[in-house]
């Protein structure tokens, strides 16, 4: 069996779990406090600039710290720079027993496009 490129990684991922545009996001962060932002990007990409109040857990992390950095109690949108990483956070999730998690399509890049807030 040969092992799946990192993009058909992404397309199966977003086969099986929501997306949610930026706009509908910061509408819905403008109404919902409780809407944890989860990203999933290095950390140098962190230090850049990121959405506020944002959880930072880097994608290779997801699964062993979810329980510990993720309430399984809240909606959870999860972003990345262009929203493939984050899909497969959210794939992850979804097989740890999430069941309230969206990937952000087109990730911080959609976000700053969209008009959403960042700090640095």
């Amino acid at each position: 069996m040969t092992e799946m490129s990192y993009e058909e990684r992404v397309r199966q991922a977003k086969t099986r779990i929501a997306e949610v545009t930026a706009a509908e996001t910061i509408e819905r962060r403008s109404a919902e406090r409780e809407l944890v932002l989860l990203d999933v990007r290095e950390a140098n990409e962190w230090s850049l600039f990121r959405i506020p109040g944002a959880v930072h857990v880097p994608l290779g992390s997801v699964g062993q710290r979810a329980g510990d950095a993720i309430p399984r109690d809240r909606d959870v949108v999860i972003y990345c720079a262009s929203g493939n990483r984050s899909a497969l956070a959210a794939d992850t999730l979804r097989e740890l027993g999430y069941e309230r998690v969206a990937s952000l399509a087109g990730g911080i890049r959609g976000w700053v496009s969209a008009g959403g807030e960042i700090e640095q």
